[in-house]
């Protein structure tokens, strides 16, 4: 029986009671470096300022905007060059199978790029914008990379890997002595010595292989099967064939992966064919030349640093 006294009532919960959680800082986990790279996806990133339009149009865009459009842009200009060069020193050679016929379309069309106006613009300039962007690139991530992890030190900077080096990176570092000793040889040294180019043509380098043909042969083929493979693989990407720019998943995007890869490698050796097939084929094969001209370029050749007192 209840007595005339009510009793407390018992505390009831709450349906909306707090629930405890372990505290955990906003981003516990660090950029996964073998997964996404050295560089997360864009949704990662917070979100960029609002465009601000200059009096020239130009969007604010970052500083890797802008490097990747010298590195790319810079790139089509030097391929008008290259196209010259190796029509100039390969495909024709192999039309004519004759050095004497083959300098003369040489001698023709060189004005148009090695003028005093052309030759800066179109070689010069655009293999110096596409070099230094590519460096000015690699610096600017890697800068980015100890921002993202907080290396605030020399020390701490060390410890941090570098960004991955591709394929076509490589050859393109690769290149730089390369072009850098090809252009010494034909270019500067006849400059240096005569004042200018007007004597040299095809039958100047078929002089250098028949002189010495182990180094010119094996330069050569080097130079030649680098450039290939470099500038395949550079269009490859612009063109949006390459590809690590296959981005689906399961076994269509590998067998889309692997078809490309054969497909761009397949290109490259037609390309460095072709230009060792005029090169090493016909120029290489052209015989020393003799008189006063033979040695007048075997001087030339002596020019060259280190190696020239054996020539």
């Amino acid at each position: 029986m209840v007595n005339g006294h009510s009793r407390p009532e018992e505390p009831r919960e709450d349906s909306l009671s707090l629930q405890e959680v372990e505290p955990s800082p906003v981003d516990d986990d660090p950029i996964d470096v073998e997964k996404d790279g050295y560089f997360p996806p864009d949704s990662t990133k917070p979100p960029p300022p609002l465009a601000r339009s200059s009096t020239l149009g130009l969007g604010g865009h970052s500083a890797v905007y802008y490097l990747n459009h010298i590195h790319k842009y810079s790139s089509y200009t030097f391929s008008i060059f290259l196209a010259f060069h190796v029509t100039n020193t390969s495909i024709i050679p192999i039309v004519t199978r004759s050095l004497s016929t083959s300098d003369t379309y040489l001698l023709l069309t060189r004005p148009y790029y090695q003028s005093p106006l052309a030759e800066p613009l179109i070689i010069i300039l655009p293999l110096l914008a596409h070099i230094t962007s590519g460096i000015a690139l690699r610096l600017y991530r890697r800068r980015q990379l100890a921002e993202w992890y907080g290396a605030d030190t020399k020390a701490e900077r060390r410890r941090l890997p570098w960004p991955k080096l591709s394929g076509t990176s490589a050859l393109g570092y690769a290149l730089i002595p390369l072009v850098a000793g090809h252009a010494f040889v034909n270019r500067i040294i006849p400059l240096w010595v005569e004042g200018g180019s007007s004597s040299i043509g095809l039958q100047y380098v078929a002089h250098g292989f028949a002189k010495h043909p182990a180094v010119a042969f094996a330069g050569y083929a080097v130079l030649v099967g680098t450039a290939a493979w470099h500038v395949v693989w550079g269009w490859a990407k612009w063109l949006g064939v390459n590809p690590s720019q296959v981005v689906e998943g399961g076994p269509e995007g590998v067998l889309r992966r692997k078809r490309r890869w054969y497909g761009v490698n397949v290109v490259s050796v037609v390309v460095a064919g072709v230009w060792m097939a005029g090169g090493l084929g016909v120029v290489g094969r052209g015989g020393e030349v003799t008189g006063w001209l033979g040695r007048e370029y075997d001087e030339l050749y002596r020019r060259v640093p280190i190696v020239g007192r054996w020539i």
